[in-house]
């Protein structure tokens, strides 16, 4: 890459491996060991902790900080661990991504995700794709987070929680148990209040597919479990999903 896209002021370790196009403002921080895929752009005063590794087009605002070491006690600050990231997420101001807690273990976060100014992604989580955070919403350790969910400002989400698939998660929440997929959350105490139909209609969930998945809902809601329902592709992965274990349990509905 030319020179001229890296700011004066910036720190660039001569071993970070830095792809075509690349911009990195000023006072910005790249440690060794960090690998940034083509056209990532890494705003001023925004840090790159060693072992991070980071697709394309990948967009870090200020005071950002990837790849920080966990918060846990009992981590050995030498350990080498890691963090991967995919393509086209956005930082913004203030988030913090932290490298896993194990040995060589990884923190992974997948592609077409916006993160709002001072979310949290700790230690040895898992975030998949086109997830939004708002801001300050936080993750503990080991958290996974699947495809397409949105948290509102402020959420809590507790360590080794799942958070399923297109889930919408009202602001202020704070979620200690897993978070069925498709489903909206929020409310004191916390509860299911019903599917994410906004969510599914943009996924392009129409139709008897809908249809089966309410079934399916309505059967878990009252029976706790599915039922006979259409075997349509949502149902049979809730099915598998459900059929995970989980360390947490699973937040209950309203009415029940």
């Amino acid at each position: 890459m030319s020179l001229s896209n890296i700011h004066q002021t910036a720190i660039v370790s001569s071993d970070a491996q830095l792809g075509r196009d690349v911009c990195i403002g000023p006072y910005a921080i790249i440690e060794s060991q960090v690998i940034l895929g083509h056209g990532c752009i890494v705003e001023a005063h925004s840090m790159i902790r060693s072992g991070v590794t980071m697709g394309d087009f990948n967009h870090i605002y200020p005071q950002a900080v990837i790849g920080g070491a966990p918060q846990d006690l009992q981590f050995n600050l030498q350990s080498p661990s890691f963090v991967e990231i995919g393509d086209h997420n956005v930082f913004r101001e203030g988030v913090s991504v932290h490298r896993s807690s194990s040995e060589r273990g990884v923190t992974r976060i997948g592609s077409n995700n916006y993160f709002m100014n001072h979310a949290h992604i700790a230690h040895d989580c898992r975030v998949e794709d086109q997830c939004i955070f708002a801001a300050g919403a936080t993750l503990g350790g080991f958290v996974c987070v699947e495809d397409g969910v949105f948290l509102g400002g402020g959420v809590m989400v507790h360590q080794f929680c799942r958070i399923g698939r297109l889930t919408m998660i009202r602001g202020l929440t704070g979620v200690s148990k897993d978070v069925l997929p498709f489903t909206m959350l929020g409310g004191f105490p916390v509860r299911h209040y019903r599917l994410n139909l906004v969510g599914l209609r943009r996924a392009g969930v129409q139709g008897e597919r809908l249809r089966s998945l309410s079934r399916a809902y309505r059967n878990i809601r009252k029976h706790g479990h599915i039922g006979a329902v259409e075997s349509v592709p949502e149902v049979s992965y809730l099915e598998q999903w459900m059929n995970q274990s989980s360390k947490r349990g699973l937040h209950g509905f309203v009415g029940s």
